[in-house]
């Protein structure tokens, strides 16, 4: 546990790739088997179970501290994250003579000197469905046990929030040194990899690795924005344009034996999306060979193109109704081919892998026969052909009306790369997204909760609203978009504004008017408004106007796609 903590403290204290790779090499190559798969599925972000709540830590740091439970949630308020605030309240409780032969302290917990693994798999897997008493036994036990830093990490885990801000990119980096591989090998190996083992750990870094998982996916290639004018990027005739399409990106694998689905966030989605399963099983059957296609799940209707929100209904079912797949028939469109037969074609060029691919997938998708057209089990994403920047503007601003997010924009002599990659400059990158503008309303902050980190002391964290029926409704939550200057002004007028406080969230006198930008709008059954906003985020605020200038439901239903008002 002492190994893990100084690695995190190294890691959050640069910011410089080269020193976190540093880190996370020397650990990987020091630590023992069933310890750095511990620290590979925390590191990789893979889900955790809760094993406590944080109203059981909160009374129990009271009872440890000798402190009143309010005085608990004051402190919280200041410092902003209760894991760090709960460290700092309890008091050294450290015994040098609680570290027993054993590897136990006193109350069952284990000691500050035992790796991650076991304090994982004798504390926090050792509370699932235990009695409170019991919980809160094992808790003090480790409290006695862990000092101030590793009390903190362990109150992440606690609770199920362990994040630590390190790309995977930077794991794959530091493992493959550690294995003497190519970092591209290692990504692939890692992915799909969930709950790692001691043994997984061991075949991971093994030069020679283990044979690969035909039905694994390879790391994803990902775009980056594009922020400035696209003639930047040179001869329009070195590019391929395509819709960017708002669906979910994933890896459809076709194997002689199975065929799978991966979601970009590593999610295996074979069972979400039984029809495309059997279709393309069906295509195997065809093309005569096994192949790995990259693209998008998209929702279709009748009417069109239903929006990643309909695509993501599908995701996380335990069972997929005869209901669901009728509301919500999703269709696979590619747009590159990885693999074909067993030869990786990553490293050719993207004009050779959208030649083959076409043989492949030969259907070009268009959104208003899909729905009905059932001879395919896939469709190829269709070029956006123009002869100049100009003209792929043009094309650009028929993004809305297609229910699309706007193009993509590929070198047609980049190979097929690992994560987000580029250069310094637009010259360097070969994928690029180049987004339409975003929607905009006028909203008046409602709430306001103080953020955390560097922010804990700042109300940054806004519930905006709307005007309905003469009365504001909320509509949407912003994190981003002010200064650090205006931060503290807000904040201020935050303060002398707040009518009421709810736990850490403040109800505030609306007062303050922010436009606010986003990428679409859907009816939603799960908001009181009835609409959804979907990645908002502040642009400017609105010094110039009052509350009563701002927008209203209305406003916002007129900017559902096609303009349709009506429910």
């Amino acid at each position: 546990m002492k190994q893990f903590t100084a690695l995190c403290r190294r890691l959050d204290g640069t910011t410089r790739t080269n020193e976190k790779v540093a880190a996370l090499r020397e650990f990987f190559k020091a630590a023992p088997a069933d310890d750095a798969a511990c620290a590979l599925s925390l590191l990789s972000g893979d889900r955790q179970r809760r094993v406590v709540t944080t109203t059981e830590l909160r009374a129990w740091a009271a009872e440890a501290a000798g402190i009143p439970q309010w005085l608990v949630e004051e402190c919280y308020a200041t410092v902003g994250d209760l894991a760090e605030t709960l460290a700092l309240i309890l008091p050294d409780l450290v015994e040098d003579d609680g570290n027993r032969g054993d590897g136990m302290a006193e109350g069952g917990g284990v000691t500050g000197e035992h790796g991650l693994a076991e304090m994982v798999r004798d504390s926090l897997h050792a509370m699932r469905g235990l009695s409170e008493e019991d919980r809160k036994r094992l808790v003090l036990a480790q409290w006695r046990a862990l000092g101030r830093e590793e009390r903190f990490l362990w109150h992440k885990m606690l609770t199920g929030g362990f994040r630590m801000g390190v790309a995977r990119t930077l794991v794959a980096r530091a493992l493959a040194e550690t294995a003497g591989v190519d970092p591209a090998v290692m990504a692939h190996r890692l992915m799909g990899l969930s709950s790692p083992t001691a043994d997984d750990y061991r075949r991971l870094v093994a030069p020679e690795g283990a044979a690969a998982d035909r039905l694994k996916p390879y790391p994803f290639f990902l775009a980056s924005p594009l922020e400035a004018d696209p003639s930047s990027l040179g001869d329009v005739a070195d590019w391929q344009a395509e819709w960017k399409w708002d669906g979910m990106r994933a890896q459809l694998i076709v194997r002689e034996s199975a065929v799978a689905i991966w979601t970009r966030g590593e999610e295996l989605a074979s069972d979400a999306f039984p029809e495309i399963v059997e279709m393309a099983t069906r295509m195997r059957g065809r093309i005569g060979a096994d192949c790995v296609l990259d693209g998008e799940l998209l929702a279709v209707g009748p009417e069109g193109l239903l929006g990643f929100a309909a695509v993501s209904r599908r995701i996380g079912r335990k069972r997929i109704t005869k209901k669901l797949l009728a509301d919500v028939p999703c269709v696979f469109v590619a747009y590159d081919l990885l693999e074909l037969d067993g030869e990786d074609l990553r490293r050719r060029p993207l004009d050779e892998r959208r030649k083959r691919l076409a043989d492949v997938v030969a259907i070009p998708f268009d959104p208003a026969t899909a729905a009905s057209d059932s001879s395919s089990g896939w469709f190829l994403s269709p070029v956006v052909e123009a002869e100049s920047w100009e003209g792929l503007a043009a094309r650009r601003e028929e993004s809305r009306a297609r229910g699309v997010e706007g193009l993509m924009l590929k070198r047609r002599k980049s190979p097929y790369g690992v994560g987000r990659t580029r250069s310094s400059g637009h010259a360097g990158g070969d994928w690029w997204k180049w987004k339409v503008e975003p929607l905009e309303i006028d909203a008046v902050l409602l709430y306001a909760q103080s953020g955390h980190g560097r922010r804990a002391t700042l109300h940054t964290d806004y519930t905006l609203g709307v005007w309905s029926e003469g009365r504001l409704v909320p509509v949407a939550k912003a994190y981003s978009g002010l200064t650090d200057a205006e931060l503290v002004e807000v904040d201020r007028i935050i303060r002398r504004t707040t009518l009421e406080k709810h736990g850490p969230v403040r109800v505030v006198e609306p007062t303050l008017v922010f436009e606010i930008a986003f990428e679409s709008v859907a009816r939603s059954t799960r908001h009181k408004a009835g609409l959804a906003v979907r990645f908002p985020r502040i642009k400017r605020w609105r010094r110039d106007k009052l509350p009563t200038d701002a927008g209203s439901l209305d406003d916002l239903a007129g900017l559902l796609p096609g303009g349709r008002a009506d429910g």
